[in-house]
């Protein structure tokens, strides 16, 4: 019996062996399984517990608890596939590098139910900032319930990504990962317990590593050339009008426009601590005089001026409930407005407040049939007109006009109106023959006289 009993053990023991050598040899090199240990994962305020759960090695992320990053790993290319029971939030973190950058894949609060829009989304950092109220299109319904394991599943090959979640099929589609970087570690945040960690470096299903065309590629009405000022601190409760544009001392820059026709300016600027606003500026050239409808996704607030004139301001405030289509989101279904155009060429300048996730607009117009999109060529200070800049004001008239520069030429700006060149016509002379006006000005004595047809008026610089 005993020797019975002692064949059986042995049996057993060669048993065991031989499946952990099976197991080795058939186990990829490139395939890691991370162990839920406090050795291979940190986090900065411990709220991370490991133990079994349900009978299975276990990873418990806590309410409040901070990210729980992979220690000593890097990836880039291939398969992670992880189990999770969602509790009340869970994300998922790749290409990670410090708060900055990182990409993000995250269930959301509508376990159980495959018919929401956004159970399941995708979203980059972008130099502190969570990008997901810039791209609507990065997220899907998806079926997963509280209290029950869901096996996640991702594919990643250069800048696409392939989501399973409880499916053979892709349950989310990634065409393009708009992160900045293409490696970093991985990491979790939520309330949830994580389990069985399999990363598969560089096996990415046939998935190829370029992402798909622009589907608005061949679309041009879209504007995708722009110039953008630097950001100014933008207190709560100010509002641009056509008397505070951006001066001579702006510094601009050309931004031109990502997938979809998307200005992203948080990937040039980066994180709003406080209320900030920036100028996007560029030039139309109309075949005509028209009036053209533009629409125009936008994050959060904007204000848009045609040739100095006001033409229509709005606000995309997710967090005070004024939240446009979809859901406080940009896109490019937020609003739609109508500007006039003259002959020739336009000053189309939009004032982009934000203080909240993503900055950026999408532009574009219902009908571009007689309209030229040109580079804005910012204005050179001109010493010859500097000495006439200046707000002047008439005991004769009520309005008062700003002297100032405009495509190198003196610009006349009554109150409530747009700007108006005028031509040099001699010194301290200029002109607008068209509407048989002439402006005389005597600089010493900071006055300028306005003159059209038998009447004359006098102003004084302020």
């Amino acid at each position: 019996m005993k020797n019975s009993l002692f064949v059986i053990a042995l049996l057993l023991i060669s048993a065991q062996l031989y499946a952990q050598k099976n197991t080795q040899k058939n186990t990829p090199k490139n395939e890691i399984r991370v162990p839920l240990n406090a050795a291979s994962w940190e986090s900065k305020n411990g709220q991370v517990k490991f133990g079994d759960h349900n009978g299975v090695p276990s990873m418990e992320i806590t309410s409040g608890g901070d990210m729980v990053t992979a220690k000593n790993l890097v990836f880039s290319n291939g398969t992670i596939e992880f189990d999770a029971e969602y509790i009340e939030g869970l994300a998922f973190y790749f290409h990670r590098q410090g708060d900055d950058e990182s990409e993000i894949f995250y269930l959301r609060n509508h376990a159980g139910d495959p018919t929401a829009t956004d159970g399941v989304q995708y979203t980059p950092i972008l130099k502190k900032v969570n990008m997901w109220d810039m791209y609507p299109g990065y997220q899907t319904g998806a079926t997963f319930r509280k209290g029950e394991w869901t096996h996640i599943k991702l594919v990643i090959s250069g800048v696409q990504m392939l989501v399973y979640v409880n499916d053979k099929n892709p349950t989310l589609v990634v065409p393009r990962l708009e992160g900045n970087l293409t490696q970093g570690s991985i990491a979790f945040s939520g309330t949830c317990f994580v389990s069985n960690v399999v990363i598969k470096h560089n096996e990415v299903e046939g998935l190829s590593p370029m992402g798909e065309f622009d589907p608005v590629y061949n679309d041009n009405r879209y504007i995708r050339s722009w110039h953008v000022s630097q950001p100014i601190p933008f207190p709560s409760g100010t509002e641009c009008s056509n008397s505070n544009p951006p001066g001579f001392e702006t510094t601009w820059q050309k931004i031109t426009a990502e997938r979809n026709g998307l200005i992203n300016v948080s990937r040039l600027y980066g994180q709003s601590e406080s209320r900030r606003l920036v100028w996007l500026r560029t030039t139309l050239k109309s075949k005509g005089e028209q009036k053209r409808k533009i629409d125009l996704g936008f994050s959060d607030e904007v204000w848009v001026f045609v040739n100095g004139r006001a033409a229509f301001a709005d606000k995309n405030l997710y967090a005070q409930d004024m939240r446009k289509s979809p859901d406080g989101r940009l896109s490019i279904d937020n609003t739609s407005f109508e500007i006039s155009l003259k002959d020739g060429n336009n000053d189309l300048l939009i004032g982009l407040a934000n203080d909240f996730y993503g900055w950026g607009i999408i532009a574009r117009f219902e009908n571009r049939a007689g309209i030229e999109f040109i580079d804005y060529v910012p204005d050179v200070l001109n010493k010859d007109l500097e000495q006439y800049f200046g707000l002047y004001s008439s005991k004769q008239i009520q309005f008062k006009v700003k002297i100032s520069q405009m495509n190198n030429k003196l610009s006349f700006q009554a109150t409530g109106e747009g700007p108006i060149n005028f031509e040099n016509s001699g010194k301290d002379v200029f002109k607008l023959d068209q509407y048989n006006i002439v402006l005389e000005f005597v600089p010493a004595e900071k006055k300028m006289t306005f003159k059209q047809g038998g009447s004359t008026y006098e102003f004084m610089k302020e």
